[in-house]
């Protein structure tokens, strides 16, 4: 038995290593985790403002961070083409270089404890009709190669007085928390795989 052992083939491990990674990498159905893996898991958090102004043409303002990137020499952040404008990159850390090209972010040389943060505009309010407006977002992913990775969610919404909370997605659950008080929210989700978020406010009669 030992002497099999010596003689089975490097290349073999190697093998069943792969396919054991490729086999616990998520293909993209949306998948909330209970628990965090044991290494830092990429950070992407973002603050959402919804003005007066954004009721009217369904332009929020977002300030986006990303930390615990994968210390890989070339990544991207994309945003929708024909819901972006105004993009630029506010700072960057542990990384040689973060640039905007069209509607995303390139990022270079990207090494251990990176961030980068990025503000922009982007038209994800839509009305509805009757004072109602529904805040869409996403897909939100970490995709990398053949698959998709964990990722941590932070999002806090601000959104004006007269308005309240009627409705959202995906509803409360394991890896998946929204917290609200008056004109506030707070998403924090740890999932893998593609999330879309909504959120859908009406007028608040005590404000009318």
């Amino acid at each position: 038995m030992a002497q099999a052992d010596q003689d089975w083939p490097a290349w073999a491990d190697a093998e069943e290593s792969e396919r054991q990674r490729i086999a616990a990498v998520s293909e993209g159905e949306l998948m909330f985790l209970h628990e965090p893996p044991s290494e830092p898991v990429h950070h992407h958090s973002s603050r959402i403002v919804i003005s007066h102004q954004s009721l009217a043409d369904g332009w929020v303002l977002m300030e986006q961070c990303h930390e615990h990137l994968d210390c890989v020499a070339e990544a991207q952040i994309v945003f929708n083409p024909g819901r972006t404008r105004a993009l630029e990159v506010r700072s960057y850390h542990n990384m040689d270089t973060a640039f905007v090209d069209s509607n995303t972010v390139q990022l270079r040389g990207i090494r251990e404890a990176s961030k980068v943060c990025a503000r922009l505009e982007t038209r994800a309010l839509h009305s509805l009709g009757m004072q109602i407006f529904e805040l869409r977002n996403g897909p939100f992913m970490r995709r990398f190669l053949d698959g998709y990775y964990p990722l941590q969610l932070t999002i806090q919404i601000e959104y004006p007085p007269h308005l309240e909370l009627v409705d959202y997605a995906p509803e409360n659950q394991p890896g998946y928390v929204v917290g609200s008080i008056p004109g506030l929210l707070n998403v924090e989700a740890l999932f893998e795989g593609e999330l879309r978020t909504r959120f859908r406010f009406g007028a608040n009669p005590d404000q009318l």
